[in-house]
Parts: structure tokens; sequence; C-alpha cells
């Protein structure tokens, strides 16, 4: 398992925009893909769960991959979240 923590820098958080690239995106991989807030762990290929984590500017979220390809996509996702627009 791979994990990073990071730090929402994108102003409108992860609503339904965003949220559906990163969602998409993940959906590339076949590593099972999480993330955390506050101790709220969700599966990220949802936009559903996504979403309830209620993810705005600023939050700390820790992105975690576990499978065949999780280096691949805990790289890829990081900048994925970092490169969020609005």
């Amino acid at each position: 398992m791979q994990s990073v923590q990071l730090n929402i820098i994108n102003e409108n958080g992860f609503h339904a925009r965003p949220g559906t690239v990163f969602v998409k995106a993940c959906k590339q991989f076949s590593s099972k893909v999480t993330v955390e807030k506050n101790g709220q762990t969700v599966n990220a290929k949802s936009l559903m769960k996504l979403l309830g984590l209620g993810v705005v500017y600023g939050d700390a979220i820790t992105l975690c991959t576990e499978g065949e390809d999780e280096l691949q996509a805990l790289d890829q996702l990081k900048h994925v979240v970092e490169t969020l627009e609005g």
C-alpha cells in the first residue's frame, strides 16, 4: 500500500466537476484507491462517496492506493489533485 497526504488547493474543493475528473482518473487503475479525511475513508472510485466527505479548499486528505499499479496510480492521482481546477 502506498499513501500520501495532500492539501486541497482547488478553491472549490471536490465538488461535482473536479470530483468527476478525479474519479475518472481513479478508475483508470486496477488498484484500490481510497481518500481519507478526518478519520473517514471512502472508495475514491465512487463520486457520491467522495462528495460525501465534503472536501473543501485547504483540507488535508490522505490518498491511498493498493494493488498491482499502486505506485503509478499514486503518482498520477497526486498530480490530478494538485492540478484540479474548479
